[in-house]
């Protein structure tokens, strides 16, 4: 077994120093489950003080979005689906997504997401590991690093588990079906479809509420910890600061491949997830074009910007003089 002298010369006393790089690893797997678990907790990766930046992974991008059912122009007020809807978007291409309860999703469980979920599992088999070998070797001090980022762990969960609430949605609008035209930047089109009362859930309204005064305080206490426990480690012996050394890194690449490899997005209850081939298009008037005339309207796509009122005729008869070509 492990002793604490198993390895000379080989100093690592910073190697709690791996726990404060600022990525934003879990910020985005929280964005991508829509909320936080209380497995989380045993899944340590560098960046857990940057988990309350997962209302920011969308960059500050907030697109438009046009209903094709009645007109209605409107943004995407959810970071987490714009912040998927980038993932999954294409320069000049047409995405399709679906959004649907789990039940009556026809997704599946690919192979991609079971990979994920070995991922995540391995993730936090991983920590008891490290946690046990520990204790094997009676290291507190590496002992005590690690049970401080859990504690950190723990604190950032709760308190997305209780931002992340449903709040205000727009009015119920039951059995109406709805089919919306989002513009990303750089040209990414994404066609989202689904129930209006499921396209509101995912899209409009508050994702993570703001934090409370308590809710504040317990995530700075929770950033207070990681950084002490990076000041503190450098008491643990060398096999500790391998161990932390190797679970933290370690973590965070099987986090990394776990989110790439995330088909889904989930939020409230819902999924969301792209279905269909994706469809390129030489010229956007083309795209547009071929919408108005799937929807029988135009008045979305002039409220969007995405042509005139002189440029109807040519849109509308876009799909028409490919079909006769």
């Amino acid at each position: 077994m492990f002793n604490t002298s198993s390895i000379t010369g080989v100093h690592l006393e910073a190697s709690g120093l791996v726990a404060l790089a600022d990525l934003r690893t879990i910020a985005y797997r929280t964005a991508l489950t829509g909320s936080a678990s209380i497995f989380d907790i045993l899944f340590l990766a560098p960046g857990i003080h940057c988990q309350q930046a997962a209302s920011e992974v969308n960059g500050g991008e907030y697109p438009a979005a046009g209903a094709l059912t009645n007109g209605y122009v409107f943004r995407i007020e959810n970071p987490a689906t714009v912040s998927y809807l980038q993932k999954i978007g294409e320069s000049g291409h047409l995405v399709n997504v679906t959004v649907l309860p789990p039940a009556k999703s026809r997704c599946g469980l690919p192979l991609r997401d079971l990979l994920a979920t070995s991922l995540y599992l391995s993730g936090i088999a991983l920590t008891i590991m490290v946690v046990a070998s520990l204790v094997s070797i009676r290291d507190w001090w590496a002992l005590g690093v690690v049970g401080m980022l859990a504690v950190a762990r723990l604190l950032n969960v709760v308190v997305i588990k209780r931002r992340s609430t449903v709040g205000w949605k727009g009015a119920k609008e039951p059995g109406v079906y709805g089919d919306l035209l989002v513009l990303l930047s750089q040209d990414r089109w994404i066609r989202m479809r689904g129930s209006v009362d499921d396209l509101k859930t995912v899209t409009a309204g508050q994702w993570l509420r703001e934090q409370t005064s308590v809710e504040s305080f317990c995530v700075s206490f929770a950033t207070l910890l990681v950084y002490s426990s990076a000041a503190l480690a450098g008491n643990a012996s060398t096999i500790g600061s391998l161990l932390i050394a190797g679970l933290l890194l370690i973590s965070v690449a099987f986090l990394g491949l776990c989110n790439s490899m995330t088909k889904k997005l989930k939020m409230f209850g819902l999924s969301v997830y792209p279905e269909g081939e994706r469809k390129s298009y030489e010229r956007r008037l083309e795209m547009v074009g071929e919408l108005v005339a799937i929807s029988g309207r135009d008045d979305w796509a002039i409220g969007m910007g995405l042509y005139k009122r002189s440029n109807e005729d040519k849109a509308v008869q876009t799909p028409q003089s490919k079909v006769d070509s």
